[in-house]
């Protein structure tokens, strides 16, 4: 996109990463093939390069993963807390040690920015399985009663937005409260699991106790139903979560689901406008307005809309699209041609919808799946693209007048993940964040994430928390 100044390619090097041709299931510590031989192929975004072959785990493959994990839950389980920690402690200091190795393999994987990967991605990975080893020896103090024991066995879903982050976020409670493991990675990024399985036997982590089983939602579907699965926890659609809510409903099973957002940023008069632009640009823009919590709706005050406005074109019009592996690209490639289409189809209906639609200049890659930054004004509460979750770097612009407006239309959402609110006055931001009905507000700032705050949603986003002292609840049996 055009800039006042030309930045000189500074590209990450790859070599710093070794991916393998083949890759196999991870199931009591050993890798292994599916057991019917399917394989599927994962590619990168930005280039739809095939990165490496991937075995694709099927009904029996969850059997045996579920059976491994069972038989290593009862000396797992029978640890000391202190003797948890130090392989989470371990675990933590290897992602660190290795974290470049993976934040080059997460961009090739995924697509996302370089500086992304690098500088958000993987210090929060290694930050919560530090997080969580602190919990270990210290369940009896969490709040929940004396001596909470684990449930047994979990079955975690991830999406493939953010692979790592989602994987730590969902197995280090898990090992910190004494489950063992059965995870699920996207089938469009399998690859930074199936790096973390290797980083599990390099920390010495007893077989069975984490085992990755990459393949479709088949495999998924098959994991969440198998009777000797404890646990459920989901990261992805509502769509898909409702499914799993509709199988686990009637059994023994304990379930947290993180499912979609449509998050509000609401912009007040008083707020500070370069600031607020840059939260708004980090709300949506982020990972290619890839994140569930993403500010995808900004609710501006009339009187400030214009000043806003040109404000954030101009903003936008120095954004940097390309080579996700450049340290200076500031929007990498969309995850697949399946989002990509996705994404198309409903900025194509905004349109026809009546909304107006704008994109800086911007010259996109030949090959790979790219969408060039986009916002809408003239926005209704009633247009699809202000309700529905486009899952990509998509702006919807709405306007309100006084406060109890901009709650009204910030609520009139199926979702409720998460909402930002900009304004100087301390006692607005606690007004107006009281009436809002979202699991993470932010106030003046936007997409911070913390191992120690606990993150969730309501209604059609989900329900349960991961993160933080309540994280803790959805792995115990209280």
């Amino acid at each position: 996109m055009a800039s006042a100044f030309e930045y000189a390619p500074a590209p990450e090097s790859r070599s710093v990463v070794d991916i393998a041709p083949s890759y196999g299931l991870f199931i009591d510590g050993e890798f292994t093939e599916a057991a019917d031989g399917k394989v599927f192929k994962t590619v990168s975004p930005s280039t739809e390069e095939v990165l490496s072959e991937i075995a694709q785990a099927g009904e029996a493959d969850v059997d045996r993963a579920v059976r491994a994990a069972r038989k290593a839950f009862e000396k797992w389980s029978a640890l000391p807390g202190s003797e948890r920690a130090k392989y989470l402690f371990r675990i933590a200091r290897i992602i660190q040690e290795r974290s470049r190795e993976l934040a080059v393999l997460e961009t090739l994987d995924n697509g996302k920015p370089i500086k992304e990967t690098r500088d958000a991605d993987l210090p929060l990975v290694a930050a919560h399985f530090f997080y969580y080893a602190g919990w270990a020896d210290k369940l009896d103090h969490a709040g929940f009663g004396a001596n909470p024991r684990p449930l047994g066995v979990a079955g975690q879903v991830i999406p493939w937005n953010f692979p790592l982050l989602m994987l730590a976020w969902k197995i280090a409670p898990a090992l910190a409260t004494g489950n063992t493991v059965v995870l699920k990675p996207a089938e469009t990024t399998p690859l930074s699991a199936l790096f973390f399985a290797d980083i599990c036997r390099q920390a010495g982590l007893p077989k069975g106790v984490v085992n990755i089983l990459p393949g479709y939602g088949d495999t998924g579907a098959a994991l969440v139903a198998h009777p000797d699965v404890n646990k459920v926890a989901f990261t992805g659609s509502t769509a898909v979560g409702k499914q799993i809510a509709r199988t686990v409903a009637g059994t023994s099973k304990k379930l947290t689901l993180e499912l979609g957002g449509k998050g509000a940023n609401i912009v007040f008069d008083d707020a500070p406008i370069d600031q607020a632009v840059e939260g708004i640009v980090n709300g949506i823009f982020f990972n290619q307005g890839q994140v569930c919590c993403a500010g995808s709706r900004l609710l501006v005050q009339e009187s400030i809309q214009d000043e806003l406005m040109d404000s954030l074109k101009r903003r936008l019009s120095t954004l940097r699209l390309g080579d996700p592996l450049d340290k200076n690209t500031d929007i990498g490639a969309i995850n697949s041609e399946e989002q990509l289409a996705r994404i198309t189809s409903l900025v194509e209906q905004g349109e026809a919808e009546g909304a107006e639609r704008w994109s800086p200049a911007c010259e996109l890659p030949s090959s790979g799946y790219w969408f060039a930054p986009t916002l809408f004004t003239n926005v209704t509460q009633a247009h699809t693209i202000a309700r529905d979750e486009i899952f990509g770097p998509v702006l919807s612009v709405l306007t309100f007048r006084t406060p109890d407006e901009a709650v009204a239309k910030a609520n009139n959402s199926q979702y409720g993940l998460s909402a930002g609110i900009w304004t100087e006055k301390g006692s607005r931001i606690l007004a107006v964040a009281n009436k809002l009905r979202a699991g993470v507000i932010w106030s003046n700032t936007f997409n911070k994430f913390d191992p120690t705050s606990p993150f969730g949603g309501y209604k059609e986003s989900g329900f349960g928390r991961e993160g933080g002292r309540h994280g803790l609840e959805a792995y115990l049996d209280v």
